[in-house]
């Protein structure tokens, strides 16, 4: 056997015993178990670690899996898990929590916005991963494998990066393959106390590769959500409540935990479609409309102007509807997201 060979053979056993490790906790009693993964590349010329909290319930019930930090500045979510981590009793608990406060810890403490600084990849945009590709691609391999792999729901959030204005909403995959997961998913939306819901449409075939974390867990038949909160790579107390409240809600829809917190309001909002405007060439957007603002097919939304102050193009709205999101900053790139309307 080639020496390649036989290191890939030791990677996979290494990861293996990750998963055994992550495995074992969940088949222990009553618990709370702070635990740091490091995974690497084949070649190890490159490692992350990734802090796991497993909250094993007295009782049982299902695993709930909350991600946050997929996106090293997406504050609000990021500090909402790790105050929620202190809050959970493992004595109330039905089932387990596995809680990943900051997954793309490298991108949180080197303040990068969107990729990991190591090899300059977007983590949600690679999965499902691949356990011989560059970190970020690993990353997202253990997260496909050793993650999803025991989670029988998956939270996965999200909010506004340091160039992202947004509305507060969360969303699911109206998914018809799995129609009894889709609609958990939607349950949770509803309940969450969040006004707005957004339901993506599932077209992912299967040569395809999902991308998107939650895409993936939706692929693999779990029952996945996202939720989408602050902007501009901002954090307030109140989102943190707010986000905290939410997964409470979520939880006691699953019989999993008791909490004494106010019943959520009827959603006001619901978009089934979106359109989405890609940046068709780099410059400095200039725009008065802001995330929260309604546009008709067709209007002015903003202009790009180049390095020197000239109008290269202007940008109008495909679709009359809101606007969920958009770059909230005056530079713009190629191929970028620059807004999406939900309609």
């Amino acid at each position: 056997m080639k020496f390649y060979s036989l290191l890939a053979v030791f990677i996979s056993l290494s990861v293996s015993a990750q998963n055994l490790k992550l495995k074992k906790i969940l088949s222990e009693k009553e618990t709370v178990k702070d635990t740091v993964f490091t995974l690497q590349t084949l070649d190890k010329t490159a490692s992350v670690d990734m802090p796991i909290t497993v909250i094993k319930g007295k009782q049982k019930g299902p695993t709930f899996t909350i991600i946050a930090g997929i996106h090293g500045m997406e504050y609000p979510t990021i500090m909402s898990l790790l105050e929620l981590r202190k809050e959970i009793d493992p004595k109330k608990l039905r089932g387990n929590l596995i809680i990943i406060p900051i997954v793309n810890v490298t991108s949180f403490y080197k303040r990068t916005p969107f990729v990991n600084p190591i090899d300059q990849l977007n983590l949600n945009r690679v999965f499902p991963g691949n356990p011989n590709g560059t970190i970020t691609e690993v990353m997202a391999d253990f997260m496909t494998k050793e993650i999803f792999g025991v989670t029988d729901v998956l939270l996965d959030m999200h909010g506004g990066d340091v160039g992202e204005d947004l509305i507060p909403f969360i969303c699911y995959y109206d998914n018809k393959e799995f129609t009894k997961q889709t609609q958990l998913a939607a349950k949770l939306s509803e309940v969450s106390g969040f006004d707005t819901v957004v339901s993506y449409p599932y077209i992912l075939p299967a040569d395809k590769p999902a991308m998107y974390s939650f895409k993936q867990a939706v692929r693999q038949g779990i029952p996945a959500l996202s939720i989408e909160i602050g902007k501009l790579g901002n954090w307030e107390k109140s989102e943190l409540s707010f986000t905290k409240n939410a997964i409470f809600r979520m939880m006691s829809e699953l019989k999993m935990y008791d909490e004494n917190i106010t019943r959520a309001n009827p959603v006001k909002i619901r978009y089934n479609q979106q359109a989405y405007v890609s940046v068709p060439v780099q410059g400095i957007f200039y725009s008065d409309l802001k995330a929260g603002d309604s546009v008709k097919k067709g209007e002015l939304i903003g202009f790009i102007n180049d390095i020197f102050g000239n109008k290269i193009k202007e940008i109008t709205a495909p679709e009359s509807g809101v606007i969920l999101y958009k770059i909230g900053t005056p530079p713009v790139n190629l191929g970028e997201t620059l807004l999406c309307i939900g309609f």
